[in-house]
């Protein structure tokens, strides 16, 4: 019979034979699967789930956290420290094979002079500080012809001068819907921060759409499905999302379009979630880009034949991009601490929710909740648009996050 270990033992020698025996080390190093030390800056949720659908490859990770709780620090090699600090980012980064974020208010100083160490860091250091800064993005996107709503660049609010109603967005620190506020009348200017900004122009908004794009160091590239996103109103985070969205041809062109033209001119390897306004007369514009893991790809881990996780594991490791066909209609719900709680996290409803077919719990590891904060998502497949819908309004109404 011809067993297993017989055809294994010919794969090996036909390699051998073709390489040689000094180049067979070489061979496999070219191909990525040599163990790796990756460094992460940020230990939170992103860079849990990550690390957890990594764990089925052979790699050490490291990851960099003030918290000394964080989600990742009981799953990495984990080190206390401010990934804003220039020492701790640069000592942290020294030793690895590749460094990467999993948030992108970083020590991005720390990050070229790490890359002139020869330390290998995705995405590059220089579209990591474009897109920290709301200022340099905007230009960005303005530069390379990307759609993006009107905008004046302010350093205090004396300069505004700008048509009504609009957004204001600081330049750096705003995250997960801090740092944004609208404007609508005349009263709202007296509410101005006075700190640089961008000033943008309100989108008559009819559906609020994500991509997520990744590029290896080969340069080839694979996109995610579009994601239909639904915010909460009072938190300005994300509620739920649902994919696939429900979009016409001609705005799946638009998107195809701008996820194109962002990669190009980022010319960077990495994963992207770019963020947008499909707005009631048809138009799509760029809202912001993230440069990193993003909460409207969740859905992906049960949804689609890979996960966003899996494919910046393989962007990391310059391996052959995952595909990223639809399984099914999918779609999220996150879970975010209930007003007027903190402490001790406690899932009012989780039992419930675990008696519902296709439907799978994700928790980040954090033992305390707080108002808005996220504590971890439940992912909801399905077989058609309405009976998903069906399933994320029950899923909605069953489960809160108390203390």
């Amino acid at each position: 019979m011809f067993s297993v270990a017989r055809a294994i033992k010919l794969i090996y020698a036909r390699i051998y034979k073709n390489l040689g025996t000094r180049h067979i080390i070489c061979y496999f190093c070219k191909i990525n699967i040599r163990r790796m030390k990756i460094g992460i800056l940020g230990g939170g949720q992103l860079g849990r789930m990550l690390i957890q659908n990594a764990l089925k490859y052979d790699d050490d990770w490291f990851t960099l956290d003030p918290a000394k709780d964080a989600p990742c620090s009981s799953i990495s090699y984990f080190t206390e420290g401010n990934f804003n600090d220039y020492e701790s980012v640069f000592n942290f980064g020294k030793g690895k094979d590749v460094v990467s974020i999993e948030i992108e208010h970083v020590n991005v100083d720390a990050l070229f002079e790490l890359q002139e160490c020869g330390i290998k860091i995705i995405p590059s250091p220089e579209i990591i500080k474009t897109i920290q800064q709301k200022i340099l993005q905007k230009e960005f996107y303005k530069k390379h012809q990307i759609p993006s709503p009107e905008f004046q660049v302010i350093q205090n609010k004396s300069e505004a001068n700008f048509p009504l109603p609009f957004v204001q967005k600081m330049n750096t620190g705003g995250y997960d819907g801090k740092g944004v506020q609208v404007i609508t009348n005349e009263a709202d200017i007296e509410k101005l921060w006075d700190v640089p900004s961008v000033l943008e122009t309100l989108v008559d908004i009819d559906k609020e759409l994500s991509i997520i794009i990744a590029k290896n160091e080969k340069g080839e590239t694979r996109t995610f499905p579009v994601t239909e996103m639904v915010a909460d109103p009072k938190l300005n985070l994300l509620d739920f999302n649902i994919c696939p969205s429900d979009i016409s041809e001609d705005v799946q062109q638009q998107i195809d379009q701008i996820a194109q033209q962002f990669i190009e001119a980022a010319d960077s390897p990495g994963l992207f979630a770019i963020e947008l306004f499909l707005d009631k007369k048809g138009k799509v514009w760029v809202n912001e880009t993230a440069p990193r893991l993003h909460n409207s790809g969740h859905q992906t881990q049960e949804g689609n034949s890979n996960s966003q996780f899996e494919q910046m594991y393989r962007v990391l490791k310059n391996l052959p991009l995952a595909d990223t066909d639809i399984l099914s209609f999918s779609g999220m719900v996150n879970l975010v601490g209930e007003e007027n709680f903190s402490g001790k996290a406690k899932y009012e409803g989780i039992e419930e929710i675990l008696k519902l077919p296709k439907t799978y719990v994700h928790l980040y590891g954090k033992s305390e909740t707080k108002p808005g904060r996220k504590m971890g998502h439940i992912n909801v497949v399905a077989d058609s648009r309405e009976e998903l819908m069906e399933k994320l309004i029950k899923i909605k109404s069953l489960i809160k996050v108390k203390s």
